[in-house]
């Protein structure tokens, strides 16, 4: 331990085991350290179900009826992986994909007058799904056209749109849409969590839901992938990446202090011992002078019997429920996995709810979203802080995560890995640059 190195981590968290992959990938010399004696941080997997109980603090071991405690799995935190998305770039570059089986969610569905219906997301859909009337399908399915043609890069496929003046707004009106077909559009296949983006140009809102075609377009039944065992694997499978590339993990070591020189980090203690560095990565809850709340996240875990009415008795699936439909600012997400993906025991099915908090009675808040689940056998409900750092890291070259926030899906985190790597590298993250990396040390395929 009393060693140099280039970069320590702390946390293992999945934004952290990430970055560890790819710094060892780039020949950086790393050590990652948690104290805690699990991988995952925020974002670990809890189980067996015993120890799910004990850290809610439900008095009592789980009744008989949830049958083994260690067929459970389950999520602290809940995200989907887009199918074409950047966290799948990355697994697939870094190799990471050879630790991990993955399984397509089988549907993603949306919240509407108290009812919820299947995302409409390719011709046939938008034409046969029951949200829209026969007009307003016909104008869905130009725009939905005028999206997978749109190419920024190439001024023909705009019609009169310019993508980084003309505001997402003007967009639906050129095309006539309704508010109903406006809300899923921003909300369940652009995945924008408020309504600001309206106002905003349309260059990103329509690269976005080209992403969710394509992601769709790979597997057919939704663009969500999910791993066998909760994400707790995905951790996991970087924190050996960075292994295979010489990296060193310690988990359960306690971090006594971090130790600074003229105001730039210059190593960690732990245990008596000195680790040195020339940059530090870590997660909020080792900084905490240096990060400041910007809101919180409400999560409800929820064990059912059951799948989820009006979702074709899906195994697994994603539910939106726009602002709009219950008067509030951000959406509210549900996250639903089961023992389809060895995370939960026989017949039982895991829903998690989330939301960001608005007012001083979360629960509530989330209640719309607990109504589509009942009957629940057992509820976990967690309030977090959203912590961001305070300043980018140049001076003190400590550079912080952000806490995760209420998404079901992993942009926002990848888009914080890409932020913390050109911080500390001064250059943008290049997928094409980490694979002919890859490729020196292990050859051509």
């Amino acid at each position: 331990m009393n060693e140099e190195y280039d970069v320590i981590v702390l946390g293992t968290g999945l934004t952290e085991c990430i970055l560890s992959g790819i710094m060892s990938v780039n020949g950086k010399k790393v050590l990652h350290m948690d104290r805690n004696p699990y991988y995952g941080g925020e974002s670990a997997s809890i189980t067996p179900l015993e120890d799910l109980y004990k850290r809610f603090k439900i008095p009592g071991a789980p009744p008989a009826s949830m049958g083994r405690g260690r067929d459970w799995n389950v999520d602290l935190i809940p995200k989907f992986l887009m199918a074409n998305g950047q966290l799948v770039k990355m697994l697939l570059f870094t190799e990471v994909t050879r630790y991990l089986d993955f399984k397509v969610t089988e549907g993603s569905f949306v919240y509407k007058g108290g009812k919820i219906y299947k995302v409409p997301s390719t011709e046939a859909e938008a034409l046969a799904s029951s949200l829209m009337g026969l007009f307003e399908k016909r104008r869905f399915r130009k725009f939905l056209v005028y999206v997978a043609n749109f190419d920024e890069n190439d001024p023909r496929t705009f019609e009169g749109i310019d993508p980084k003046k003309t505001a997402m707004r003007e967009v639906y009106k050129k095309f006539d849409l309704g508010q109903d077909v406006i809300d899923f559009t921003g909300h369940a296949l652009a995945l924008y969590r408020t309504d600001d983006y309206l106002d905003q140009p349309c260059c990103e809102t329509i690269n976005r839901i080209k992403l969710y075609s394509e992601s769709l377009a790979r597997y057919g039944k939704s663009p969500y992938l999910y791993p066998l065992y909760g994400l707790g694997e995905l951790p996991q499978g970087f924190a050996r990446l960075s292994a295979i590339y010489g990296g060193t993990y310690m988990l359960n070591k306690p971090i006594e202090e971090i130790i600074m020189q003229n105001g730039k980090v210059i190593g960690v203690k732990s245990e008596g011992e000195i680790a040195r560095c020339k940059q530090l990565i870590c997660d909020p809850s080792y900084v905490k002078d240096r990060v400041e709340k910007v809101g919180q996240v409400i999560r409800v875990i929820c064990i059912l019997s059951h799948p989820i009415k009006n979702t074709n008795d899906a195994n697994s699936c994603q539910i939106i429920i726009p602002q709009n439909q219950v008067n509030r600012k951000s959406d509210i997400y549900v996250c639903m996995i089961s023992f389809a993906h060895n995370v939960a025991a026989q017949g039982k099915f895991i829903a998690i709810a989330s939301t960001t908090v608005e007012t001083k009675e979360p629960e509530k808040e989330i209640r719309p979203a607990l109504e589509l689940l009942e009957p629940i056998e057992q509820k976990f409900v967690s309030i977090s802080d959203l912590l961001v750092p305070k300043d980018l890291g140049t001076e003190s070259q400590i550079f912080i995560s952000r806490t995760y926030d209420a998404t079901t899906h992993f942009e926002t985190t990848c888009d914080d890995i890409k932020d913390i790597y050109k911080r500390m590298m001064g250059s943008e993250f290049d997928f094409e640059e980490m694979k002919r990396k890859k490729n020196d040390i292990y050859g051509e395929d």
